[in-house]
């Protein structure tokens, strides 16, 4: 479940075990955020290998799926352009990914403010940004991995705005020269403007983005900007695990040496189980295709690749760890629920993030906490509430189908 980086190397490599496999994703072809928009035209080697191991894999292929329900164990409820279906499996791999991580700060809420990912998602959508002048701001090694692809498609990145301190950089050496594609990677962002110590403060402009306010370590800077693109690191995306019981922290779903999950017959490999970028994402997914097909001394063999990524995750987790103030930049009027219109002083009487959703509504809207509530955790301490059905937008006839039981087979 999931077709990026770690899906595609568990289904072909349960494939090449024998299993019959089919894979599943939300978008209309597969290579998830980090690989989006290259089935036909890779860009990165690992894309490319993996692409063509998946053309003949005989692996199935079941894009623009997006999941809703999980009516009973071992079907899953999904809604596509041929309407909804349930699926049913043996064994279940959940490659789910990441999304970015918001917080609020006065003017998040502009035209022309979004998240770092989401802006590189539109640019590879057909959103042109030749001449833009774009200013990136949070943490993560996301930025520069942005900021370098806006660059190269004529985008004018007046500055990477990285809340880390500068002394905590260097740490992140040592795991780049274990990584010799993390430390091309790295080599390639040379020039760009990069401002440790610095965080965007509030954004400014008249029903467009116009000006961006950055705290650096000389003080105030304000830059007029087009673009403004934010994201304080990934958060792991949880729901369809939840949904399914999978033991997790915050860091992620709890998972054995074959990627198993507290949920028999189900595995989990990539962002969901922490953090780590697309090495992590490939040794997990070989590991866990298999574990589910019954290959388990095939899969021990890859436990030093994995190791390795988890260290690089622990790596990436200390050296991008959120400052503190960080919780100070929105101000009580400042938007934190833009589904339900609430505010950060609209909250500050709760004690929960359950009492906030009752009584508050935050977390209440389309998106069902999906972008308010890591930030309600990162500000207020609160842990976001499990998911519930459906996990999608969908009609309630489908709904009522997909939460019947199963047929037998």
């Amino acid at each position: 479940m999931g077709a990026g980086p770690a899906g595609i190397a568990a289904a072909v490599s349960a494939a090449k075990a024998g299993m019959a496999v089919t894979l599943v994703d939300a978008q209309p072809e597969p290579g998830g955020q980090i690989w989006r928009g290259q089935w036909d035209a890779p860009v990165y080697p690992a894309a490319r290998s993996w692409f063509a191991a998946l053309r003949q894999s005989g692996v199935r292929l079941q894009m623009s799926q997006r999941v809703v329900t999980a009516p009973a164990p071992g079907w899953l409820g999904v809604t596509g352009p041929a309407g909804a279906a349930q699926l049913g499996y043996d064994r279940l791999v959940l490659a789910t990914g990441a999304r970015d991580r918001f917080l609020p700060f006065p003017g998040w809420t502009l035209p022309g403010v979004c998240g770092a990912g989401g802006l590189q998602a539109l640019e590879k959508g057909g959103l042109d940004v030749r001449g833009k002048r774009i200013v990136l701001g949070g943490s993560g090694p996301l930025l520069l991995a942005v900021a370098t692809h806006l660059r190269r498609r004529g985008a004018r990145v007046l500055a990477v705005a990285e809340q880390a301190p500068t002394a905590s950089l260097p740490g992140l050496l040592p795991g780049l020269l274990r990584h010799p594609g993390l430390l091309l990677q790295g080599l390639s962002a040379l020039g760009l403007p990069l401002r440790p110590d610095t965080w965007v403060t509030r954004a400014e402009g008249d029903g467009q983005l116009r000006i961006v306010h950055l705290q650096t370590p000389r003080g105030p800077v304000a830059l007029e900007a087009d673009l403004l693109g934010v994201g304080y690191g990934l958060v792991p995306d949880l729901e369809l695990p939840g949904l399914l019981g999978c033991a997790a922290t915050s860091d992620g779903v709890v998972v054995d040496e074959g990627q198993r999950t507290s949920v028999a017959g189900v595995f989990a490999a990539g962002e969901p189980t922490g953090i780590g970028g697309v090495d992590k994402a490939l040794a997990e997914g070989r590991v866990a295709g298999l574990w589910a097909a019954g290959r388990e001394a095939e899969a021990r063999l890859l436990g030093a690749e994995v190791r390795k990524g988890r260290a690089w995750a622990a790596a990436l987790a200390s050296t991008f760890a959120l400052r503190p103030e960080l919780r100070r930049i929105a101000t009580p009027d400042t938007l934190l629920c833009r589904c339900e219109d609430v505010s950060v002083g609209d909250l500050q009487s709760f004690a929960s993030g359950r009492e906030a959703r009752l009584h508050g509504r935050c977390g209440m809207g389309r998106c069902q906490g999906r972008t308010c509530g890591p930030a309600t955790e990162f500000l207020f301490g609160w842990r976001p509430g499990g998911p519930r059905q459906p996990l999608a937008p969908t009609t309630f006839a489908d709904l009522v189908g997909l939460l019947s039981p199963p047929e037998p087979p």
